[in-house]
């Protein structure tokens, strides 16, 4: 109990930088992948090509390699310099927008095409249709794949101790196992993204209850 006391502040400190990660991740990346998830569904094939290209390299590298690309290539190509910290939200953004963007392309190709006849007798234009039919009922179909891209986001932002000044939980973990000599700060670091997921958890089970109560309003 001593060991886990005396590692915890360290390691509390870390879990905020994690944090920091996974809410400007998720932030940034959701409404980032609904646009190019509209492109790939385009019937205008430069912006679809040019989307789906997007989507194939970032979901086909690594995400470790993506990183590092970004840190480096900001000073090697453009000659800025920029923080580990923001080479991470950049690539964890970039990246994480691919994966958004195929949960949501899943999700409007899966709504029946007899709404969008239906929408296009009403009168209602393309966008219109989009807008107010067919984005609310993709939002409730990719309710739980986005709740599990979120939890392997959780354990990604491990990723971010490779470039070595961002010291988030797990390089303040293996900085607190290397000065005790000990293992107890891995048991404590798993405990904490054990609660990290499991708060997740909670907040998609409301979520589910809250969309399964509108549709039943709605049917009623």
């Amino acid at each position: 109990m001593e060991k886990i006391l005396e590692c915890l502040p360290f390691m509390l400190e870390g879990s905020i930088v994690t944090i920091e990660i996974f809410i400007l991740t998720l932030v940034l990346s959701l409404p980032l992948g609904l646009p190019i998830a509209l492109g790939s569904n385009s019937k205008f094939k430069p912006v679809s090509y040019l989307c789906k290209a997007y989507v194939w390299i970032f979901r086909g590298t690594p995400l470790l390699l993506q990183m590092f690309f970004v840190y480096f290539f900001f000073p090697m190509k453009l000659n800025i310099m920029i923080s580990a910290f923001t080479a991470v939200i950049i690539a964890f953004v970039l990246n994480y927008a691919a994966y958004f963007s195929e949960i949501y392309r899943g999700g409007i190709n899966s709504i029946d095409r007899g709404q969008y006849e239906a929408a296009h007798v009403l009168g209602l234009s393309k966008s219109q249709t989009m807008k107010d039919i067919i984005l609310p009922q993709t939002m409730k179909a990719t309710l739980p794949p986005i709740v599990n891209e979120a939890i392997i986001l959780v354990k990604d932002t491990a990723l971010a101790s490779s470039l070595g000044t961002v010291l988030e939980l797990m390089k303040a973990t293996n900085s607190a196992v290397n000065r005790m000599t000990d293992l107890t700060p891995f048991f404590a670091a798993a405990a904490i993204y054990l609660v990290m997921t499991f708060v997740l958890t909670l907040i998609a089970g409301k979520l589910e209850k809250y969309f399964a109560r509108y549709d039943a309003k709605e049917e009623w």
